[in-house]
């Protein structure tokens, strides 16, 4: 009996029984003794054996209210913002059972708290983050509306200071496009619709988005790989994390450099890479690049927001995927996508 288990409920139990067990004894042998003697004794024996059980009863009652009362005080502390309250359950039994599962209760309700704190925290954190990368192109785009106001009769200056707004207007809205995906990644809004796609077709396209960029950059971007392949995709948001991880090949690798993408199937995964030549990453920065806003301090590039590689992993994650990066400080960096293959058994 799962009663039993308690040790004072145990104790008490073979109390009342042995005093149970010890006064029917004594009635036998008082009854065989005479009606007289029996009639003397028995009800001396019976008081006798019910101040013995109500003594143990009032004891383990007793006994039982205290450690309600600590358990109450213990509750009335933790609901009070003490984190810290614990009520000691180290006994077997029941009650105890009990009392683990509000310990426990308590201690999901002080995660979930921390969870929140640090969501509150990260939140204040990220807007600081946006706030500050709007900052830059918005003060540069009033600059540059104020000097087209000044030579509004200058073509060149014009057309000069027209382009350099494009390019920060196109900063702005990359931005506010990449935290909107990332918003909807985390709240799991954001629905991929998968079919079956070639994985040769996605990269070309990937490669013709950026072929006019790698021209006038002068750097020769390749892209290659098996023909054949399919992949239970979407090629919307699969195609966007692989252009940013081609986005960021370009814009740190120097005129005359390489970027190369690949991909080429194993026995149970596609895997995708994306290398280059470049000035590769320091040793510093490799467990922070996936971290959103990171910027590195020896990072020379000042266009770059941060969510680039943040938003490719959220992606190829959602994807049931993983990707890997592999950089030599001087000698290129290799960013590896490995896309499992589903297998009918």
């Amino acid at each position: 009996m799962k009663l039993l288990t308690d040790r004072h409920i145990k104790r008490l139990f073979c109390l009342v029984l042995t005093l149970t067990v010890g006064f029917s004894l004594l009635s036998a042998v008082l009854l065989t003794a005479g009606a007289e003697r029996a009639a003397r004794y028995l009800p001396a024996a019976f008081a006798c054996m019910g101040l013995v059980i109500l003594t143990a009863m009032y004891g383990y009652f007793h006994k039982q209210h205290q450690t309600m009362t600590r358990a109450i005080e213990q509750l009335h502390a933790f609901l009070a913002g003490d984190p810290a309250a614990h009520i000691e359950c180290d006994d077997e039994g029941e009650l105890n059972r009990l009392f683990h599962e509000v310990n426990s209760l308590a201690a999901i309700l002080n995660a979930h708290a921390e969870n929140e704190g640090r969501a509150k925290q990260s939140m204040k954190e990220t807007l600081s983050d946006i706030s500050h990368q709007l900052k830059t192109p918005l003060a540069a785009l009033n600059i540059y509306n104020g000097i087209l106001q000044q030579q509004p009769a200058d073509p060149d200056t014009v057309r000069e200071f027209t382009n350099l707004s494009d390019q920060e207007l196109d900063r702005i809205q990359t931005l506010v496009h990449n935290l909107l995906t990332i918003t909807k990644l985390d709240a799991g809004t954001l629905v991929l619709n998968k079919s079956e796609h070639n994985l040769s077709d996605l990269m070309t396209e990937v490669g013709r988005r950026f072929a006019v960029q790698a021209r006038q950059q002068d750097i020769l971007l390749s892209c290659s790989g098996e023909d054949d392949i399919c992949l239970s995709c979407d090629p919307h948001w699969l195609g966007e994390a692989i252009s940013n991880l081609v986005k960021n090949a370009l814009d740190h690798t120097k005129a005359g450099d390489t970027v190369t993408a690949t991909w080429r199937t194993f026995a149970s995964i596609v895997q995708i890479t994306v290398q280059d030549s470049g000035r590769g990453i320091h040793p510093e920065d490799l467990p922070h690049i996936f971290k959103r806003f990171y910027r590195s301090r020896f990072s020379k590039d000042t266009q770059g927001v941060g969510l680039g590689l943040p938003l490719a992993k959220a992606i190829i994650e959602a994807h049931s995927g993983t990707i890997e990066v592999d950089s030599v400080l001087g000698g290129g960096t290799v960013f590896t996508i490995n896309l499992l293959i589903p297998t009918t058994l």
